[in-house]
């Protein structure tokens, strides 16, 4: 996809658009063409309004200056179109990695594009703003614009998919017609193998608590208290809608954010809250939500990446043994299934899933305690997912506690041994596994109290 924006020039073949053979050479040429490109990983201007955005390097001009009741007015009308209720002058730096994701999407309609190319559009999105966008998607196709949707999520592809193309290791796996699109074969041609349901098995055994939280108050939420626990070698979920304070609870919890009250003991000995280094030499680690904004350094190697947590253990009189680093990130690297031709290749240059395992792989170095997970398996495929759940229960089996942040209802049935439910900043209820189902998620997600 990044051929057909102009980002990166093909090495062989041809394209056709229209019947006719083109050349692609720049991001400039191929929106001359018609084609609009959302990625999946965001890079929007948070020093920009969202009209600046949308239409950055398109302005509308008068006499010669950027006409901003005019950029304004059509932000707004796409911003309408999307269902989105925000004014076109708020700043970029004040709206939640789902609003920037539906400006985006705002942008790449604005070009009123012949082909457009959206990479996991929803990835970042609410289940109502999800279906907004599929509708979105629907119109645009009646209007004759032809779309390539990249998704990992099964169930939008058998929604809004005319033809499936599958890509297994850079190569064409296999193509579905409409009537031939279901799950079980697109997962087929995705991994080269049916898969198991995603699923962990739930150990029953009585293990003693390993973190403890007590009436925890987070800067989001201040008068909200917020209590549980989780133990040695278990999986404890927080489920509930963005925007619940899930994330703002586990940031809280590592240190990134400050919190307003409460405290967190790891193995009953308390932890000084506000420093993710005191959380981190106390065996804590944090996968983020945002694995290329906080969880990467992605114009850094794998190699970098990797051992950037333990750096210390590799290095003598104040300089690293590059040596020593090199072995530990190629070992790492290999165990978790890094695709990559080494650790010398740049974090950037991975795919999604990879990069995950990345940040993945520098946590599981450090040898944590605790490990939490910010929805871990975002924008990743179905067949990295599954290899994400292995590593998951193999670090349970070892004792590792790990809490998780999920928005995907099948991840939170399938993995997790207990699911505590948030709403707008509050515990709601804990489940245990054999009381887990959707509705009752979903009841104590939009504000029912567990009785």
């Amino acid at each position: 996809m990044k051929v057909l924006g102009g980002l990166v020039r093909p090495d062989e073949g041809e394209m056709q658009f229209e019947g006719q053979p083109v050349q692609i050479d720049s991001v400039r040429r191929s929106v001359e063409l018609g084609i609009a490109f959302i990625h999946q990983e965001l890079n929007p201007l948070d020093n920009l309004d969202i009209a600046g955005n949308v239409f950055l390097g398109r302005e509308p001009s008068r006499w010669g200056l950027v006409d901003r009741a005019k950029m304004r007015d059509q932000a707004a009308g796409v911003l309408d179109q999307l269902g989105l209720k925000l004014s076109p002058d708020t700043p970029l730096s004040q709206l939640s990695l789902a609003q920037r994701q539906m400006v985006e999407i705002a942008k790449a309609i604005s070009l009123q594009a012949k082909v457009l190319i959206m990479d996991e559009p929803t990835s970042s999105l609410t289940l109502s703003e999800t279906e907004r966008l599929i509708q979105v998607v629907r119109e645009l196709r009646d209007r004759g614009v032809g779309i390539v949707y990249i998704s990992h999520r099964l169930g939008e592809v058998r929604q809004l998919a005319d033809r499936v193309v599958a890509l297994r290791d850079g190569q064409n796996a296999g193509e579905l017609a409409r009537d031939e699109i279901d799950h079980e074969r697109m997962v087929r041609l995705m991994v080269g193998r049916d898969l198991e349901r995603m699923t962990l098995p739930v150990d029953r055994s009585e293990k003693p608590e390993r973190l403890r939280v007590q009436g925890l108050r987070t800067e989001r939420y201040p008068d909200r208290e917020v209590s549980f626990s989780v133990a040695k070698g278990e999986i404890f979920c927080l489920a509930g809608l963005v925007g619940a304070g899930r994330s703002e609870v586990v940031q809280t919890i590592f240190g990134t954010d400050p919190a307003v009250g409460g405290t967190v003991s790891l193995d009953g000995i308390p932890l000084k809250l506000g420093s993710p280094k005191v959380a981190i030499d106390a065996g804590v680690g944090l996968v983020p939500e945002d694995r290329r904004g906080t969880g990467l350094l992605v114009d850094w190697t794998i190699r970098d990446n990797i051992t950037l947590p333990t750096l210390g253990h590799y290095a003598k009189g104040g300089l690293v043994q590059g040596r020593r680093e090199s072995e530990a990130a190629a070992e790492q690297s290999k165990s978790i299934g890094v695709k990559a031709p080494s650790t010398a290749v740049k974090a950037a240059n991975l795919s999604g899933g990879n990069q995950q395992k990345v940040v993945l792989g520098k946590w599981l170095l450090a040898q944590p305690k605790v490990l939490i997970l910010d929805e871990p398996t975002r924008g990743v495929d179905v067949g990295a997912k599954a290899e994400i759940y292995e590593i998951m229960r193999r670090l349970t089996d070892q004792g590792v506690s790990i809490l998780m942040v999920s928005s995907d209802m099948e991840e939170v049935l399938g993995v997790s041994d207990r699911v505590g439910v948030m709403h707008e900043g509050t515990l709601t209820g804990i489940l245990s596994r054999d009381e887990c189902t959707e509705e009752g998620i979903m009841r104590l997600a939009v504000g029912a109290v567990n009785p």
